[in-house]
């Protein structure tokens, strides 16, 4: 009997050591760490990502509701309600076109949905999706300004841009002899140049457009001279997230959902 007893308790013990080992190779691998940065967007249960928080349409910081709003963040909160069936399931981190590239290689947000221009420069360091919003750079002048398109932007003059644009690189080739003033975001670019720092201010249309809204005091001069195609930036070979992202971005389009909300902030229908 004693030998019985004795065999029974380590047959149990030998039971329960096995299922301990079972249940912490079970953990490991619930725990495992995810393959790449879609699955861990979905272990983690939100996408962060990047917005302006001072582009009127845009990304705008609401100082009634202290809510971000515009074009930028509907399209966050439909990408979020793809990846993860829930619009709520997504964080917004403030980004500046300065900030945005090292938020993200730093693993800040998982990808940049703000105004930002796909350029060849920025595809060495960051992976594009398809363009989901054509835009182009302008200027911006109080009425009155004898200032009707970039050609009259002469020597002398100011003009106020952000920095990391490539609106800055870009005024500097077409107005080699003016003075370009960068400040860290599109608020106090207009801000200054409301208190006359600079004759005019040059960014895409589709933000000056923005601006305009808030203040009619200040037109568009002439046309658009470049081609600012936007596109989602997320960090270089994620090509799961970047697959996913296209995927929303070609259904969303389909769907009609799109036009509705470029209608919903341009007050117009895309041009096709």
């Amino acid at each position: 009997m004693k030998k019985f007893f004795l065999f029974t308790l380590i047959a149990c013990m030998l039971t329960a050591l096995i299922g301990c080992s079972s249940e912490k190779e079970s953990a490991k691998e619930t725990t495992a760490e995810p393959k790449n940065a879609l699955e861990q967007i979905k272990q983690r249960g939100k996408v962060v990502v990047g917005v302006k928080y001072d582009t009127n349409l845009f990304g705008l910081k609401n100082p009634s509701s202290g809510k971000v709003e515009g074009f930028d963040i509907d399209i966050a909160k439909a990408l979020a309600k793809e990846i993860l069936g829930d619009e709520k399931k997504v964080e917004l981190k403030e980004v500046t076109s300065k900030t945005r590239i090292p938020m993200l290689k730093n693993g800040d947000i998982d990808m940049i949905i703000a105004t930002m221009t796909i350029t060849e420069e920025r595809k060495k360091e960051v992976d594009f999706s398809d363009v989901y919003f054509k835009a182009g750079q302008a200027l911006l002048v109080k009425k009155g300004s004898k200032i009707k398109s970039v050609a009259d932007i002469k020597k002398g003059m100011k003009v106020l841009a952000v920095k990391g644009s490539t609106s800055s690189q870009n005024i500097r080739q077409k107005s080699p002899d003016a003075t370009v003033l960068e400040f860290e975001n599109y608020s106090e670019a207009f801000q200054a140049l409301k208190a006359g720092q600079g004759d005019a201010l040059t960014t895409d249309n589709a933000i000056l457009f923005g601006m305009q809204k808030q203040d009619s005091n200040y037109i568009i001069a002439g046309d658009i001279f470049t081609d600012e195609p936007y596109g989602i930036a997320v960090k270089k070979d994620e090509a799961e997230l970047l697959k996913a992202v296209n995927d929303f971005l070609k259904k969303y389009q389909s769907s009609g959902q799109y036009d509705k909300l470029y209608e919903k902030w341009m007050g117009e229908k895309p041009k096709k």
